[in-house]
């Protein structure tokens, strides 16, 4: 019988040096970040007099260049080494979001949160490589501890943007800007610099890795599916169209079953159905929840955003196992080059969906958003074989050898 991580002995998930848990720590505000934005975005377009798909280009500047640091960050890290990455991912999600707070347009807020972006990025995908390289108990229990920042961080983020976000918009990226000089000043004091890989990274080797059909079938279906994501993410806000704590609840029960699925209820149904056949129907799914979320009145819009979550956390699971495990490839390198393209979608949606709405009506993207989890489903069933290598075997501990792999949630 395997042991229980929760379980209060040596292995135990709880019992993990300071190191481990002022790394932890910092994740779940880095993840945070994601959704920060989410219950305030109606509010910064009116204090900043912009519209929705300028306000959305928050999200489009955190990702393209967030999308384009998956080059980089194991080039960084390879050669000065996990916790200088760290401190250094850290340092620019202080300086920018700080500089966030202070902006005078949008203009100014867009290209603040692109450098939010790099720094984001930094961090979290040297994040899980330190954990597990510190953590007591091996990696199991670091993996399920960084996953547990994962959900934690996607689903206080909106509530702390609701709070803060209530009195000013301002006021969630100062509040974000504290927590990560907090998270800074803990790994700078309890984490101590691990050995650097054998091999270091070229900033090509990601781009080389996608000329196995496997992970590039995984990464093109991927970004289809992203593109579904953050249109829910991005997009919803101005469809609901509520006070920030309203718009915060909502996204807070996105996030929990985010978290949920993601960690508990997608690796048992991958061991019992297979990973493919879960991520085929969990896309369909995804793809009807969307529509109706679309077409259906305010309270089915409020209970398909909040369902959404469930989809996207079996999904997020899936995709970064099969991004670790369908291709020889190192998995740092694997990973990246996987991102690389995914995080393209996440740039592209929260731009386009309002656009189209601008052109046509509110309904239209999300009948593209539908269009595209169904493209990402067609992806899979058509490159089912180049996916299958390793895909039915893949275990968790095989994050652990990635550092960059859960970033990919």
């Amino acid at each position: 019988m395997a042991a229980d991580p929760f379980d209060a002995g040596a292995g135990s998930i709880l019992r993990q040096p300071k190191a481990v848990w002022a790394t932890a720590g910092a994740s779940v505000v880095a993840f945070m970040g994601i959704g920060l934005v989410d219950p305030i975005l109606p509010s910064i377009a009116q204090g900043l007099n912009a519209t929705p798909s300028q306000v959305s280009l928050l999200f489009t500047s955190y990702f393209l260049i967030t999308a384009f640091a998956m080059l980089v960050t194991g080039f960084v890290s390879s050669r000065i080494g996990g916790r200088r990455t760290l401190l250094l991912g850290l340092a620019l999600v202080v300086v920018f979001a700080a500089l966030a707070g202070t902006s005078g347009s949008v203009a100014e807020l867009v290209g603040f949160r692109a450098g939010w972006g790099l720094g984001n990025a930094l961090f979290v995908s040297t994040a899980l490589a330190v954990i597990v390289g510190a953590a007591a108990g091996g990696s199991a229990a670091a993996i399920l501890l960084y996953e547990s920042a994962l959900g934690l961080g996607m689903a206080c983020g909106p509530l702390l943007g609701a709070v803060l976000g209530d009195a000013s918009w301002r006021y969630p990226f100062f509040g974000t800007a504290f927590l990560m000089a907090v998270g800074f000043l803990c790994v700078a004091a309890f984490l101590r610099e691990q050995p650097k890989p054998a091999r270091r990274t070229s900033l090509l080797d990601p781009v080389r890795a996608l000329g196995h059909g496997g992970l590039a079938s995984a990464a093109v279906s991927a970004f289809f599916y992203n593109y579904t994501f953050f249109t829910v993410l991005a997009f919803t806000p101005f469809v609901l169209d509520m006070t920030p704590y309203k718009s915060g609840a909502v996204f807070f029960g996105w996030g929990v079953l985010l978290a949920v699925f993601s960690v508990i209820v997608a690796p048992r149904m991958q061991e019992r159905f297979g990973s493919l056949k879960v991520l085929g129907g969990s896309l369909v799914l995804l793809a009807a929840d969307v529509l109706v979320l679309g077409f259906g009145d305010h309270t089915t819009a409020i209970v398909c955003t909040v369902l959404s979550g469930a989809f996207i956390g079996v999904n997020n699971t899936v995709y970064t196992e099969l991004a670790l495990g369908v291709s020889d490839a190192p998995r740092p390198v694997a990973s990246a080059g996987y991102n690389f393209v995914r995080w393209f979608a996440a740039a592209a949606a929260p731009y386009f969906a309002p656009k189209i709405e601008e052109w046509t009506d509110m309904r239209v993207p999300f009948v593209v958003a539908g269009a595209t989890a169904l493209l990402g489903a067609l992806v899979v069933l058509v490159r089912r074989r180049s996916l299958t290598h390793e895909a039915e075997e893949l275990q968790p501990r095989h994050a652990a050898e990635d550092g960059v792999a859960v970033f990919a949630n």
